[in-house]
């Protein structure tokens, strides 16, 4: 009993949180939820390297999360004019996405992702072997216009609640979004 009351008072103040936030269309991120399950990819910033191959690797496998009824929606800290062309770019221009500047959504306790200090990536070898790999080499590097300390996570919300979730360590993790939604 005690656990049944503590799981509703978790979808509640999820479903309290995700009422708040709108998509760049005026839809509220609660509506998508309670609509389909939803694949909630948050970005770091338009200059990253990893945060295009996110947007393309999703791009990728979104007709298998779609066919699961997953909805991908985007988080990011530009706003949506910034955020278009690399939407565009990728094909993906009709997804929801969510501008946040002010990175609210990234801080809720719910979500808990993290912030780091922008120049400790380059002392990391995890990054440099993603770099490496190829991400810097397809999917260039630019000026930073958004937070470059804010972190990146990935969420599979269903049923107003958290089903599971991706919470970078380094920005060059490489979440298996099929995995998260449940077909990988």
């Amino acid at each position: 009993m005690a656990k049944e009351m503590l799981q509703s008072a978790e979808r509640q103040s999820l479903a309290d949180s995700l009422r708040e936030f709108h998509t760049e269309t005026g839809r509220s991120l609660l509506d998508l939820v309670d609509e389909s399950p939803v694949l909630l990819v948050f970005l770091r910033h338009f200059s990253c390297a990893f945060c295009a191959q996110a947007l393309d690797r999703v791009a990728q496998v979104r007709p298998q999360i779609e066919a699961r009824g997953v909805r991908p929606v985007f988080v990011h800290l530009g706003s949506p004019e910034r955020a278009k062309p690399y939407f565009d770019y990728y094909n993906i221009s009709d997804v929801e996405r969510i501008s946040n500047p002010e990175a609210t959504l990234y801080q809720l306790p719910l979500f808990a992702l993290s912030r780091t200090n922008p120049f400790s990536h380059f002392l990391n070898p995890t990054v440099w072997k993603g770099w490496l790999k190829g991400a810097m080499f397809k999917y260039g590097i630019g000026m930073i216009k958004e937070d470059a300390e804010q972190m990146p996570g990935v969420f599979f919300l269903k049923e107003r609640k958290i089903a599971r979730a991706f919470r970078h360590k380094t920005i060059a993790d490489e979440p298996d979004y099929l995995k998260l939604v449940g077909t990988g």
